[in-house]
C-alpha cells in the first residue's frame, strides 16, 4: 500500500510538471520531471544500496526523536567527561549504534553514512536540521564523518506548546551539555532547555533553530573505502571516527590512512612476513620517493629501516665498536650513559679494543665538528647539520673528505631537512648524492617524525651503497629490535604512496652521477671481531632469493589470521582524536594482567617497548655492567642467546636432558650455580621456546628457589606463553607466595618479569613488550642504558583495550584466541605425523607455536640436490637446514639455533595454505634426499 507521504509527493511532482494549462513543462533535453522522478518505499537509502545506484543529490528532512531514557545519556557523557564535550562526544564508542541517538540525530546520522556509500564522488546531501542538541552537535554530526559543510540557510522555529522538553533538562542535569532554545522569535541569545523550560512554564514561547546544511566529502574515495570497512562488522567502533580537521593536511593525511588500514583488514586476514631490513614495500618507496623527488638512483636493496634515530645510532655504534666515536649533541640523549662518562680518548688509529667504548658530544655547526675530528681522529662520526648548512652541499662534501682522509665511518643525519611533500626542498645532501654515488665510509640516516598526525609516531631508516654495511645493519636489527613495527612502516609508507602518486611518471633518462674514488671500506674501521664472529655464526632468518619462493618455518613470529577484536582495536585507536592520558595509560592494565596470569607481585617499575627482545637486551646489558654471566638453559631461543653474545655477555649453558623434554631442572641449575659467580638465569615459561614444553608450579618454584640460594637474577621471559594446549586444564603460576618468602631469604636475589602480548594477544602488526622490575639498583641501572623503541600511543589504546576485553573474558577475544589455540594443537599434530613419516623423531610440544625434531633418518646420509647445482652433502643437523633450503625453499631452524644437539626447530603459526605447502615441502625433501 502506497504511504501519505508518497501520495503527496506524487502530487507535489505533477504540480511542478505541469504548467497553468497542464501541459508538460519541458526541460533542454525535452523531457519533463515525470520522466526523472521516481518514488519508491524504503528504509532510507536501501533502495538505492541494494540496486547500486549513484546519487548527485540526496536531500532530507529526517525528524529528530529523543531517546525516551535520559539516564542512558546521563551515564554515557559522565563516565567520559574527562574532555570537553564534544570532543566526548565525536571520539568515544557509546554501546548504543550511534553516539548522535541521544540528541534525537541518530535517524540522520544513518541516513548519512549510508549516502556515503551511494553518493557520486562530486556530490551533495543537504538537510534540514533542527538546532535544539546545539550548532556544534549538529555540524559536528557532519564533519567527524568526512564532511565539509555550508550553511545554507537558518531561521527559528516556535517550539511546540505541548512539547516536553523535561528529558532534556535531565541530560544538561547529569552532563556538561547545554542544549539550545531561544526566547521567542526574536531572541538572539541561545539559552539552555532548563531555562527555557522554566521560560515556557511561565507563559512564555521558546524557539529553536532551523538550519539547512549542504555536506560534500572532503576525500570521496578515501571516506568511502572507511565506512565501506566499517560496515564489514565494525559498526561498533564507528563513535570513535573523527575525520573532522581544521588542516586539510592533516585531513589528507589521516583519512588516506585510515583508508589504507581499512582496506588491508578487509582484503588480508593475517599480515605477511616482512625481513628484519624492513617491509620490501616500505623500502622500495622510499627508494621511489629518493628517486622521483631527488633524482637520486636508489633501490630497496640500498635502504634498511630502524624503529627510531636513535636506535640506529646505537645499533651502528655496537656494531663497529669504535674505540671513540663523535657524535652530535641533539644525539646522544638515547645513548648508554656509560659510553657518555667514559674518558677513554687516547688518539690514534689502531684497532678499537671490542669492550671500549668512549662517545663525545660535539656540536653540529660543521667547522667545529671538523676542527674536533681532525684533533681526536674518531673512527665514527654521527652529526646532523646546522639548517643554514644543510642548503649547499659544501659542509657535507668537507665532512667526507676529513672523515676519508683520516679513516672514519661518517653517518649524516638528514632528519630535521627532510621533508614528506608534494614539493620538497632539497638539502646539500641530496643535492650531492643525485650527482654522485655516496662514498664507502660514508651513510644517510633519516628518523621520519614529520607527519601531521601523529607527531610521536617514527621510524627510521639508513641508506648506504656499500652491500656488506646494508647486510650487517640489517642483522643488527634482527639480533637487537626483532623487527620494525609493522604498523609505522604501513603509516610511512602511505605517505610514501601517496606522494608517488601524485608525482608525474619521469621521462627523463637519469643523470650520470659521479663515481666515489675514495678508499675502500678495508681502509677504515671494519665491523668489531666480536660483531663479525656472531653475525658469521648466528643462524638469522633467511633473506628471500631472487627467483625464488620461500616457506618461513624459521621466525617468531606469528602469520594466523588477525582477530576481529585486534582489528577493530587498531583501527579505533587510529581513528581517535585527543587520546586522554587515561586512556593510553597502560600500567594498571599490565599490572593486572601479570598479576591474575602469573601472581607476579606489582613490581615498583614497568616498562614498555615494541619488543620484549629489545628489553631483555637491556637486561643483557645490566648484567654486562654487574659482571654478570648470563645463563642459558639449553634448548633456548637461539635469537635471544645470540644477541647476549653480540653484546658480549659472558654466557654459560646449563645441560638439559631429552627424558626430561629438554627443561631446565633444579639438579642441573644448582650443578651449574655452583661454579658461577653472580649469576643471571634465563628461564623461558611457563612455556619454552622453542620446544614447547611447558613449566608448572611446582618445577618453577623449584628452579627459584635454587636461584635465591644462590642469590641470582632471574629473568622470567613469558614471551612465548598464554597458548598452553590444555588450556582448559592449566591453572598458569601464582608466584607471589613463593616470591615473597624468597625475597627474605637472599638480598640479591631478584626476579623480572618478560613478556610480550604479540603471540598471546594475536595482535598481528600490533608489537608490544613489557618488563616488571622491583629492585631499585636494578631499575636505576636498566634506565641508563635508554635507547628503547617505544610503543606508540595508539598501540597503547588497543593494547589496554584488547587487555580489558581479557580481563572481562569477552566472548569474541577469548573465543579467538581458543579458536586458535585449538588450530595450533591440531597443527602440531599434523606436524608430527608428517616429520614421523619422513624419518624425524618429533619432541611433542604442549604449547606455542614451535616444535623440535630430530633428523634421524639423514644423520649421515650423503644426498646429491638435482635442482642444486653440484651440491652434494654429507647430511647432518646443522647442515640439514641449508639442504632443504636449497631442495624445497622450506626455512626451518639447525641445532645451531636450537642449542640442543641433533634437534632443529619448525615454527607452525603460518597461514593454512603456507603450513600445508610446508608440509608438501617435508615430504620432498625426503623424497629427493632418499633417492
Amino acid at each position: 500500500m502506497v504511504t501519505f507521504q508518497v501520495k503527496i509527493s506524487w502530487i507535489n511532482l505533477y504540480l511542478n510538471a505541469l504548467d497553468e494549462k497542464g501541459q508538460p513543462i519541458l526541460d533542454s533535453e525535452n523531457r519533463t520531471l515525470l520522466d526523472r522522478v521516481e518514488f519508491h518505499e524504503s528504509d532510507l537509502l536501501a533502495y538505492c544500496r541494494d540496486n547500486d545506484i549513484q546519487l548527485e543529490r540526496i536531500v532530507g528532512c529526517i525528524p529528530q526523536i529523543l531517546n525516551p531514557n535520559p539516564d542512558a545519556m546521563s551515564k554515557m557523557i559522565t563516565e567520559n567527561a574527562s574532555e570537553e564535550f564534544l570532543h566526548s562526544l565525536s571520539n568515544y564508542c557509546a554501546l548504543q549504534g550511534f553516539v548522535e541517538d541521544q540528541f534525537g540525530l541518530g535517524l540522520i546520522a544513518r541516513a548519512v553514512e549510508e549516502g556515503i556509500s551511494v553518493i557520486k564522488s562530486t556530490g551533495i546531501m543537504i538537510f534540514n536540521m533542527g538546532g535544539r542538541p546545539g550548532q556544534g552537535v549538529c555540524k559536528r554530526l557532519f564533519e567527524r564523518r568526512g564532511f565539509r559543510i555550508t550553511k545554507l540557510w537558518q531561521t527559528k522555529i516556535l517550539q511546540a506548546a505541548d512539547t516536553d522538553i523535561s528529558a532534556l533538562v535531565e541530560i544538561e542535569k547529569n552532563s556538561p551539555h547545554r542544549f539550545e532554545f531561544f526566547m521567542g522569535l526574536s531572541g538572539d541569545q541561545p539559552i539552555c532547555a532548563r531555562t527555557a523550560w522554566a521560560y515556557g512554564k511561565a507563559g512564555g514561547r521558546i524557539s529553536h533553530a532551523l538550519s539547512v546544511y549542504s555536506c560534500q566529502l572532503r576525500q570521496p574515495n578515501q571516506v568511502k573505502t572507511i565506512f565501506d570497512f566499517l560496515k564489514s562488522g565494525f559498526q561498533e567502533i564507528s563513535g570513535s571516527l573523527d575525520l573532522s580537521f581544521q588542516d586539510d593536511s592533516v585531513a589528507d593525511e589521516k583519512i588516506s590512512f585510515l583508508a589504507y588500514l581499512g582496506s588491508i583488514f578487509k582484503e588480508t586476514a593475517c599480515f605477511p612476513y616482512e625481513p628484519p631490513a624492513g617491509s620490501l614495500r616500505f623500502r622500495s618507496l622510499i627508494a621511489g620517493f629518493m628517486k622521483k623527488y631527488h633524482h637520486i638512483p636508489l633501490n630497496s636493496g640500498n635502504v634498511v629501516v630502524f624503529p627510531s634515530r636513535a636506535v640506529a645510532i646505537e645499533n651502528a655504534l655496537r656494531l663497529f665498536s669504535p674505540r671513540l666515536a663523535i657524535v652530535d649533541e641533539h644525539l646522544t640523549r638515547h645513548l648508554p650513559r656509560q659510553w657518555l662518562t667514559s674518558l677513554n680518548i687516547e688518539t690514534g688509529i689502531g684497532r678499537a679494543a671490542d669492550d671500549v667504548r668512549t662517545v663525545i658530544e660535539a656540536p653540529s655547526q660543521s667547522d667545529l665538528m671538523i676542527e674536533l675530528i681532525k684533533k681526536l681522529k674518531p673512527q665514527v662520526v654521527v652529526t646532523g647539520m646546522a639548517h643554514f648548512e644543510a642548503v649547499t652541499s659544501s659542509a657535507f662534501v668537507q665532512l667526507l673528505d676529513v672523515t676519508r682522509e683520516i679513516g672514519s665511518r661518517l653517518f649524516i643525519d638528514i632528519s630535521d631537512h627532510f621533508e614528506l611533500s608534494s614539493l620538497p626542498s632539497s638539502n646539500g645532501v641530496l643535492k650531492y648524492l643525485a650527482g654522485n654515488s655516496l662514498p664507502s665510509h660514508a651513510a644517510i640516516l633519516c628518523g621520519l617524525v614529520k607527519n601531521q598526525v601523529y607527531m610521536d609516531l617514527e621510524v627510521a631508516f639508513v641508506i648506504s651503497e656499500e652491500e656488506p654495511i646494508l647486510k650487517a645493519l640489517s642483522k643488527t636489527v634482527e639480533l637487537l629490535e626483532g623487527n620494525t613495527a609493522p604498523i609505522s612502516q604501513y603509516y610511512y609508507g602511505c605517505l610514501f604512496h601517496e606522494l608517488l602518486s601524485f608525482q608525474l611518471p619521469d621521462r627523463h633518462l637519469p643523470a650520470q652521477r659521479k663515481c666515489d674514488k675514495s678508499a675502500s671500506s678495508t681502509d677504515i674501521i671494519g665491523f668489531s671481531s666480536s660483531a663479525i664472529s656472531v653475525l658469521n655464526n648466528a643462524e638469522l632468518s633467511i633473506d628471500q632469493i631472487e627467483n625464488s619462493y620461500l616457506i618461513h618455518m624459521d621466525v617468531d613470529q606469528s602469520f594466523l589470521p588477525t582477530p576481529f577484536p585486534v582489528k577493530a582495536a587498531i583501527f579505533e585507536s587510529f581513528s581517535r582524536q585527543n587520546m586522554s592520558e587515561s586512556e593510553i595509560d597502560i600500567t594498571t592494565s599490565i599490572k593486572q594482567f601479570v598479576k591474575t596470569t602469573y601472581g607476579f607481585p606489582f613490581g615498583t617499575d614497568f616498562t614498555y617497548a615494541d619488543s620484549s627482545l629489545t628489553l631483555f637486551n637491556k637486561m643483557v646489558l645490566c648484567c654486562i655492567q654487574e659482571g654478570g654471566t648470563l645463563c642459558f638453559p639449553v634448548g633456548t631461543n637461539g635469537s635471544y642467546v645470540y644477541s647476549a653474545k653480540f653484546l658480549k655477555a659472558k654466557i654459560v649453558n646449563i645441560p638439559t636432558k631429552s627424558e626430561e623434554g629438554f627443561k631446565l631442572t633444579e639438579c642441573a641449575l644448582n650443578q651449574a650455580l655452583n661454579n658461577v659467580k653472580t649469576p643471571w638465569v634465563y628461564i623461558s615459561g611457563p612455556t619454552i621456546n622453542p620446544t614447547g614444553r611447558v613449566y608448572d608450579q611446582k618445577e618453577i618454584e623449584n628452579l627459584l628457589t635454587t636461584c635465591a640460594k644462590f642469590g641470582a637474577r632471574v629473568i622470567i621471559d613469558t614471551s612465548f606463553s598464554g597458548l598452553e594446549f590444555d588450556y582448559e586444564g592449566w591453572g598458569g603460576w601464582n608466584l607471589e607466595g613463593v616470591l615473597s618468602r624468597l625475597y627474605l631469604s637472599s638480598s640479591s636475589f631478584s626476579v623480572c618479569l618478560l613478556g610480550e602480548l604479540s603471540s598471546m594477544m594475536l595482535t598481528g602488526a600490533l608489537k608490544f613488550g613489557f618488563l616488571a622490575l622491583n629492585q631499585l639498583p636494578l631499575i636505576d641501572l636498566f634506565h641508563s642504558f635508554s635507547g628503547l623503541s617505544r610503543p606508540h600511543s595508539t598501540v597503547k589504546y588497543a593494547i589496554k583495550k584488547l587487555l580489558g576485553l581479557r580481563e572481562k573474558k569477552s566472548e569474541e577475544m577469548w573465543g579467538a584466541v581458543t579458536r586458535q589455540i585449538k588450530d595450533l594443537r591440531s597443527r602440531s599434530r599434523r606436524l608430527a605425523e608428517t616429520l614421523g613419516s619422513c624419518g624425524w623423531d618429533v619432541l611433542e610440544p604442549h604449547a606455542g607455536f614451535s616444535t623440535v625434531a630430530k633428523p634421524t633418518l639423514y644423520s649421515n646420509k650423503t644426498t646429491r640436490l638435482k635442482n642444486a647445482i653440484d651440491y652434494e652433502v654429507k647430511l647432518d643437523d646443522s647442515n640439514i637446514r641449508g639442504a632443504i633450503l636449497k631442495a624445497t625453499g622450506l626455512c626451518i631452524n639447525s641445532s645451531s639455533w636450537t642449542g640442543i644437539p641433533g634437534y632443529c626447530r619448525f615454527t607452525i603459526a603460518l597461514e593454512e595454505s603456507e603450513f600445508q605447502k610446508a608440509l608438501d615441502c617435508i615430504a620432498e625433501f625426503k623424497r629427493i634426499a632418499c633417492l
